[in-house]
């Protein structure tokens, strides 16, 4: 979260309201209005839960799909990982779209992607189907409102108040898994996964009427100064970004570095969305736990994954990044290590224990690494935070992939959980061996 609001930018965040105060009636007392960054934000906070609706989908529907088309685990696995590998790639170029083509037209398009993805896969007969579906449509739609969206608006609307918006939009995915996780569930179970694919379908195509009337691109389109901030002109359509985000990855894939932060993150891709998200709910089936009942355990995770954010930034200000990541990694590969144990047709109290400590630690690892980011890169740090977040989803899109493929193969996930906790120990090894950048006013050993 950002850390830097002043004193002076609150005072002008006042102003800048007071400046939005409805002129009053005669006769009347004036009344203060909202200011329209806020309705754009809960906007925005809505959009990405009606987005994210997908996101609680693919794990609830890999028993039903194998069991009507007989389409084995790795092949639904595939299509998984394909929509996991496009939302990251795509990312880092959603910025330069929106520069180009406003945020309405962009995100609305992104919408009705995702929205035919879902709602087509209720026809799909064959596997292939499920890849363009699931795979392309989805994936490039829920990928073109990824951290770039909310990172945009805030950008643009907020100069006070950021570090806020920034955690309420961030928490707004896991919201959306915190809801339709246990909705989709209980469709599932009682009525099919048809209905539960037309659920989502609806829920990204709801929430298109006030993406189009209510958000604006800039504050300047509807005559305002962003909040907390002073009147600023609508940039002109920006023109080259996409070839910058190029740029910048050919100057960081240069470094040590940035392979050691992409290589860690791919891990940390692997054992949340790639691992828990997609396989967790077969997983707890394998052991005759009720879908409903794992699916409220990964709602769960959600609601601790927004303590564990807000906690990890504040720790993040007051430690060494490298050795907080270390510890992140090492005690979520020790954790996974035990999952097979904890697997019954019950939920018992170790696994509560599990889903707890598993969601506090979920993306706890992204204040870390963007700090990092921050010291190594500067001022190209978002665009090189966009690629290491593309090798997240890479790192997720091959573990989705992978456990389906070995649940086929052995027959049972435990493979899977133990591999993964490898992996975790050997992120957690990557951090360490971050080096540190020196000062500029630091000596350097060995000279003078």
């Amino acid at each position: 979260m950002l850390s830097d609001v002043t004193q002076t930018t609150e005072s002008a965040a006042r102003d800048d309201e007071r400046q939005a105060t409805a002129p009053a009636a005669p006769g009347r007392p004036s009344r203060r209005r909202v200011h329209r960054a806020w309705i754009v934000a809960v906007v925005t906070f809505v959009t990405i839960i009606g987005g994210a609706a997908f996101n609680s989908l693919p794990g609830l529907l890999i028993d039903p799909l194998n069991t009507e088309f007989g389409w084995s685990r790795g092949e639904i696995g595939l299509a998984v990982s394909l929509d996991m590998a496009l939302y990251g790639l795509t990312a880092p170029f959603a910025a330069a779209l929106m520069d180009r083509f406003g945020i309405r037209r962009v995100v609305v398009v992104a919408l009705s992607a995702v929205a035919a993805g879902a709602l087509a896969s209720v026809w799909m007969t064959a596997s292939w189907q499920l890849l363009i579906y699931w795979g392309l449509l989805v994936g490039l739609g829920t990928g073109s409102m990824a951290l770039a969206f909310s990172a945009t608006v805030t950008n643009r609307w907020f100069v006070a108040r950021r570090g806020l918006v920034t955690g309420i939009l961030t928490a707004a995915g896991a919201s959306g898994q915190l809801v339709f996780l246990p909705l989709c569930a209980w469709i599932v179970v009682n009525h099919g996964w048809r209905p539960a694919s037309v659920t989502v379908a609806l829920a990204a195509l709801v929430v298109v009427p006030f993406v189009w009337f209510l958000l604006r691109d800039h504050p300047a389109d509807v005559g305002l100064a962003p909040y907390g901030g002073g009147y600023v002109e609508k940039p002109a359509p920006a023109r080259g970004a996409a070839r910058r985000a190029v740029r910048v990855l050919a100057d960081a894939a240069r470094t040590g570095p940035f392979w050691l932060l992409a290589g860690s993150f791919a891990i940390c891709g692997a054992s949340t969305n790639g691992l828990i998200r997609t396989h967790f709910v077969p997983s707890a089936h394998d052991h005759h736990m009720p879908v409903t009942a794992a699916a409220s355990l990964l709602a769960v995770i959600g609601v601790f994954d927004i303590i564990g954010t807000v906690f990890s930034g504040w720790l993040t200000d007051r430690f060494d990044a490298r050795r907080l990541l270390a510890v992140y990694y090492a005690l979520r590969g020790v954790s996974l290590l035990f999952l097979p144990m904890l697997m019954e047709p019950t939920v018992r109290p170790p696994m509560v224990f599990f889903i707890v400590f598993y969601g506090l630690d979920w993306v706890a690892t992204v204040p870390p690494t963007l700090a990092l980011c921050r010291e190594q890169y500067g001022e190209d740090s978002a665009i090189v935070f966009g690629w290491v977040l593309a090798s997240h989803q890479v790192g997720a899109a091959l573990v989705a992939f992978l456990g389906g493929v070995a649940r086929d193969a052995f027959g049972s996930y435990d493979v899977v959980w133990y591999a993964s906790g490898a992996l975790c120990a050997m992120a957690a090894l990557m951090a360490l061996v971050i080096r540190r950048v020196r000062e500029p006013s630091a000596p350097v050993a060995g000279l003078g």
